[in-house]
């Protein structure tokens, strides 16, 4: 039994591939034109491969990084192949992601004792964060949990109907106060419809404006402090979610939202849609925050729980990680 038939099935592993397939163009390609005709890795080689991780969004700061590990292996096994660094390059790659991530996984569980498990969700306009919120509460639903969404983020205009529109497509409960109504409210009376009526998950919306830091900070910490009055220890996360096609934007926006809110996971939306996929190694490196969940397609079920591995598998190919 091979890696991907044990611990990620065939449909999702298709999924990824097809998804980070211009990821994988454009960073696996510009490392096999790099070592065409090399017999070994030398300097010139890992300069080369160093630019190339940063024109892929890898980042300066994470490129550099995994050329010093790859550096060390060079030097302590004496003579590293060409036909040898792909191997190497993938083995630091998913070392490095698991020094952020939990355990790979393909199956959408609720963390154990948290009943209604309360998930605080943040992102700027235009990064998919309701989407996300919709096809996340769609996969909870498929494995048999009750779920409510809760509407606070009441300043967007639509953003109300947008999240009833997917509770309703999902045949999940929601509850809103409509436009204008006070965010912290809201929270509070999510987490206390999702007591009252037994739900095993309440995904909370909130607006992510960035425009004012100050504002945001009160906005979430009155948010935080109305649901721990119903619930304490909640909210259990708070996710924030990223388009990864913005590329090192969305590490600034990463930057600008952990300088004011308690992140504790990270969604990355619309990898299916750029070469930017490398974007994901980067912020998980520099901010040191699990990545969660992400987004391969457009459709309900193109949500995955990140599993670094076949991320990685997928943007590399060849040899099986074990």
């Amino acid at each position: 039994m091979g890696f991907f038939d044990k611990f990620f099935n065939k449909d999702k592993k298709e999924d990824l591939d097809k998804g980070l397939e211009k990821t994988k163009e454009g960073l696996f390609g510009k490392i096999s034109r790099a070592i065409a005709g090399k017999s070994t890795v030398d300097i010139e080689v890992l300069d080369e491969l160093e630019n190339i991780l940063i024109s892929s969004d890898v980042g300066l700061d994470t490129a550099v990084k995994i050329i010093e590990r790859i550096e060390a292996r060079v030097s302590r096994d004496k003579y590293v192949s060409a036909a040898e660094l792909n191997e190497i390059l993938r083995d630091e790659i998913v070392t490095l992601l698991s020094e952020n991530n939990t355990a790979d996984s393909e199956d959408f569980e609720l963390p154990a004792g948290k009943k209604p498990y309360i998930l605080l969700v943040i992102g700027v306009n235009g990064v998919g964060k309701t989407t996300t919120i919709g096809k996340l509460a769609y996969q909870l639903k498929q494995r048999g949990y009750k779920v409510v969404l809760g509407a606070a983020d009441t300043f967007r205009a639509a953003a109300v109907d947008q999240l009833k529109i997917w509770a309703d497509r999902v045949g999940c409960d929601f509850y809103s106060k409509g436009m204008q109504a006070d965010p912290a409210a809201v929270a509070f009376e999510t987490t206390k419809y999702a007591l009252e009526n037994h739900c095993d998950v309440a995904i909370i919306d909130t607006a992510g404006r960035l425009h004012n830091k100050s504002h945001l900070m009160l906005e979430l910490g009155k948010i935080h402090r109305s649901i721990e009055k119903n619930l304490p220890g909640a909210p259990h996360d708070v996710l924030l979610v990223l388009d990864a096609s913005t590329g090192q934007n969305a590490q600034e926006q990463a930057k600008q939202f952990t300088e004011v809110a308690p992140i504790t996971c990270l969604a990355l939306t619309k990898l299916d849609g750029t070469a930017k996929g490398g974007v994901a190694i980067s912020i998980s490196d520099q901010f040191k925050i699990p990545i969660r969940y992400i987004g391969v397609g457009e459709s309900i079920d193109k949500l995955q729980i990140f599993n670094k591995r076949a991320f990685v598998e997928s943007i590399f190919g060849g040899k099986q990680l074990g």
